[in-house]
């Protein structure tokens, strides 16, 4: 355990050095955030979005592609000096995850730099587009968990392991699709969705660390570290965001490290603020699509908590207390006894 947070301490120190200069230099190339009208995956306005968050404007965003180049370079430096042991596989499928996410979110974040263009929605990308270069993405590690790994089982506490067999694979890539996105939609106020990932990383070390997971409790307290630091320039008002780049990236990643572990119910509710947001969403879409009416006044729940009139600091940091709970409840589930 010594050894694990002294690479989170590592990573923190690296990340702090770099972040500042980073920022400036995302001034430099205008990696800013934009005034711009966005639209919901069904090409719906979402005035209220723009209304609450249009103060945002200039600040820049990309700040997932540090963590993604500290947290990769590290984990693989890890391996040469202090000769952690980690199955090839399972190294290629959370470095593959954490990289090929991040490039799907890095051109997303591209695309919200050209004005005036008919793909934005949710900022870049028209969402069924997104969300078939997910799929394709995810189905990757998730077939390699299957056939290199031999993970076919689910564990639900009070029920026990349950094999799927075959199943697993669609299984896998839909929760790495998931917490892709419910991060992405969870990243809309200061700190919320960085704060929540430190929680549930924190969990997980414990969870990796009891099932002597050398290797992914290594790339967990790496993370842990450059995402703290991180967030000390995130939280409100924040001076630089994740983007896209970062958003899918620690999202999907959450999703592998949560099936490595083996855990389905801890994965599920250690990441349940993460469900209500794309829960919230997704039955406030599918009700105006075939119903014509919303079931909430709006969402995701960040936003219809910022229309009752909350603070921004004060969402974010009732969150994080329900996170700490979940992550809590999550780790309890995750015994097998």
């Amino acid at each position: 355990m010594a050894q694990l947070l002294g690479l989170t301490l590592l990573s923190l120190f690296i990340t702090a050095i770099l972040i500042i200069p980073f920022i400036d230099f995302l001034y430099r190339i205008k990696l800013r955030r934009q005034k711009q009208t966005t639209v919901d995956i069904f090409n719906k306005p979402t005035p209220l979005f723009d209304k609450f968050n249009s103060w945002k404007v200039g600040t820049p965003f990309g700040g997932g592609l540090l963590i993604i180049f500290v947290t990769t370079i590290i984990f693989l430096w890890s391996f040469g000096m202090l000769k952690v042991s980690i199955h090839p596989w399972e190294l290629f499928v959370i470095l593959f995850t954490f990289i090929s996410f991040g490039l799907l979110g890095l051109y997303d974040d591209g695309k919200k730099l050209i004005k005036g263009s008919k793909e934005i929605a949710f900022f870049g990308l028209r969402f069924r587009y997104k969300l078939i270069l997910q799929l394709i993405l995810a189905l990757v590690p998730a077939t390699i968990l299957y056939t290199q790994l031999g993970y076919s089982f689910l564990f639900i506490k009070g029920i026990g392991i349950t094999d799927i067999g075959l199943l697993y694979i669609p299984f896998a890539a839909f929760v790495i699709v998931a917490f892709a996105n419910a991060f992405n939609i969870a990243d809309g106020l200061d700190g919320l969705a960085s704060g929540l990932l430190l929680i549930a990383l924190v969990s997980f070390l414990a969870i990796s660390y009891s099932n002597v997971d050398q290797g992914l409790g290594v790339f967990i307290a790496i993370l842990m570290g450059s995402v703290a630091a991180f967030l000390y320039f995130n939280i409100y008002k924040a001076r630089i965001w994740l983007g896209d780049v970062g958003s899918m990236s620690l999202g999907a990643s959450l999703a592998i490290i949560g099936l490595l572990t083996g855990r389905t119910t801890a994965m599920v509710v250690i990441g349940g603020v993460f469900i209500l947001e794309v829960g919230s969403s997704l039955i406030q879409l599918l009700s105006k699509k075939f119903f014509g009416r919303k079931i909430f006044p709006v969402a995701p729940l960040h936003l219809y908590f910022l229309k009752k009139g909350w603070d921004e600091p004060k969402i974010v940091m009732r969150a994080w207390l329900l996170g700490a709970f979940f992550a809590i409840l999550g780790l309890y589930l995750a015994s097998f006894k």
